[in-house]
């Protein structure tokens, strides 16, 4: 089990395969998630690593959160998440996640919050077909019929389908298809629908009903930074421009 990756959802577009039919994708962006803090099972109980996307003004980050994110050298996100992980799954702190995590072919599990109806009827909430529309009703088409019993019991059960508010929940698509990824740019592309509204946070996670792909990087993909070839020669350039020339005194 590896960690699974925060993104933001831009909304929805179309790809041409060959063939020419058309597949419905949703575009996912991946924006600076980095690993922030790890817990193990010495000190935590379970293994698990968190993430963080999207950088957060330090004026409006809290103190103690402030020095969060400076345990693991990173900027301040502005979402968070929690991924659990096998023992060797550990990437290091600070390291930025790529989008090359997911790979074409592969099969995810996609957990964002739903969006939000407000209060609705049984019939868009739980898709009852309501009432006759011919004889016998009268203005009451739509609404979802009895809900109680006779004197025993003489009350509505718990949990009884009715009216009432209709989204906002923690919602997981499963078993959806990484259509295509561009670690440039941060994209990737998620057939079909998934949960939340656009510019909502999403979770991507390995499919638990399906095995990982092969070609799925572990413990993850992470992006290379870009470094001097020599670090040596770079420290011995600073403290050359930095100490003044010494002349020897031949007299």
């Amino acid at each position: 089990m590896r960690s699974g990756l925060i993104a933001k959802k831009m909304g929805m577009t179309r790809v041409f395969t060959k063939n020419g039919t058309h597949v419905p994708v949703t575009v996912l962006h991946v924006d600076c998630a980095q690993v922030v803090a790890h817990k193990t099972t010495e000190t935590d109980g379970y293994n698990a690593m968190q993430l963080g996307a999207g950088n957060a003004k330090v004026k409006r980050t809290t103190q103690p959160m402030r020095g969060h994110f400076a345990k693991a050298n990173v900027e301040p996100k502005v979402k968070l998440a929690e991924f659990r992980i096998n023992e060797d799954g550990f990437i290091d702190l600070g390291a930025e996640i790529s989008a090359e995590h997911f790979v074409p072919g592969q099969i995810v599990d996609v957990t964002s919050t739903s969006k939000g109806k407000g209060f609705a009827g049984a019939m868009k909430r739980w898709n009852f077909s309501g009432l006759r529309a011919t004889h016998g009703v009268s203005i009451s088409h739509r609404s979802h019929g009895s809900t109680g019993q006779c004197q025993d019991p003489g009350r509505v059960f718990k949990g009884k389908k009715m009216a009432g508010h209709y989204g906002d929940e923690r919602k997981t698509q499963q078993n959806l298809e990484i259509v295509s990824t561009n670690a440039d740019e941060g994209i990737i592309l998620v057939k079909g629908a998934v949960p939340g509204a656009k510019n909502a946070w999403v979770l991507i996670n390995d499919a638990v009903k399906k095995a990982r792909h092969v070609d799925a990087p572990y413990p993850g993909a992470v992006k290379v930074m870009s470094v001097p070839e020599t670090v040596s020669d770079v420290l011995v350039d600073e403290v050359s421009a930095e100490t003044p020339a010494i002349t020897e005194n031949k007299e």
